[in-house]
């Protein structure tokens, strides 16, 4: 598995603040630093530490909502939640308030937004309240994820797309194809892009063929190997890329756990032209399943609205 063997060490050359690695697969803590004052040469900077890390903790921050929201805008254009308006504060559009008693816990792993064409950029999220012990979250490196499959498996998933929905929010009218694999246009890494939450048949396979596969992928994103997990405590900051990772809260704790999240949004998946046509399309009626209906119901709107899937 092309995990670093880099030893965790403190950062500090060529740049104004502290970085400690936190695990070797992704993750870092930054601190020296005032994210409500950042500007000029420093967004840059953060932005390319961001990239290497691909998720930052910022603690003792303590932002207000208009900080925060400052700062998000520094990365792109902000909104709030396409689909759970009733956590998004009048007063701040472009925020989302999660509370764990109000059933605000995400603990499926997932990557944010992934059933619209074009899913969030990156995510910064602001822990208000946390409780004393539990209630951590996990991010996963979605890179090291397809690099630690074997070369036959790889060479699989890169022929492959799958249909995501909102259906966690209610919404399985709002869905999109995504590819299985996707490639960083800096680097050309590819990266893993499916998950148990939002994921829910490969277009081009059989149900059960789509079934076994995603059960393996989904599952083979979790293992240790891949991620970090954080311990929060209150005033702390997290960005991540939600382009290369996923993540999972820990739904083992009492008490309240409070956040505020600012979503930059405008990532373009950018699909490689398709290998295989979808399954639906050769099986017989009778023989689908119900995520087989949804897909062909996808795949006719998409060719009436012109043939974007």
């Amino acid at each position: 598995m092309n995990i670093s063997s880099e030893t965790l060490e403190t950062e500090t050359a060529d740049l104004p603040w502290t970085v400690k690695r936190l695990a070797p697969a992704l993750g870092a803590e930054v601190t020296g630093i005032d994210l409500a004052t950042l500007a000029g040469d420093d967004i840059p900077r953060l932005t390319q530490l961001l990239h290497k890390h691909m998720v930052l903790f910022f603690p003792g921050q303590f932002m207000s909502a208009e900080d925060q929201i400052g700062f998000g805008r520094h990365f792109g254009h902000l909104e709030g939640h396409p689909n759970l308006k009733e956590r998004t504060p009048e007063e701040h559009p472009e925020l989302f308030r999660l509370a764990a008693s109000s059933g605000g816990i995400a603990d499926e792993w997932h990557t944010d937004l992934t059933f619209l064409d074009r899913p969030s950029l990156m995510s910064i999220l602001n822990m208000k309240t946390c409780p004393a012990v539990g209630g951590d979250t996990m991010w996963s490196n979605l890179f090291a994820a397809y690099e630690g499959l074997s070369p036959p498996l790889r060479d699989l998933c890169d022929g492959l797309s799958a249909l995501h929905d909102a259906h966690p929010h209610g919404r399985e009218d709002r869905m999109t194809i995504h590819p299985v694999v996707r490639i960083d246009p800096d680097s050309g890494r590819k990266a893993l892009y499916v998950s148990e939450h939002f994921t829910r048949r490969i277009v081009e396979m059989s149900a059960q063929e789509s079934d076994h596969l995603l059960s393996y992928l989904t599952n083979w994103v979790k293992q240790p190997v891949f991620t970090v997990r954080y311990n929060w405590s209150a005033g702390t900051i997290g960005m991540w890329d939600n382009r290369f990772t996923q993540h999972y809260v820990l739904n083992d704790f009492t008490g309240e756990r409070v956040i505020e999240r600012v979503t930059v949004m405008g990532d373009q998946v950018n699909p490689p032209p398709a290998k295989y046509p979808p399954f639906p399309e050769s099986a017989k009626r009778s023989a689908m399943s119900r995520h087989d209906r949804q897909l062909v119901r996808h795949l006719r709107a998409a060719e009436e609205d012109g043939g974007a899937a």
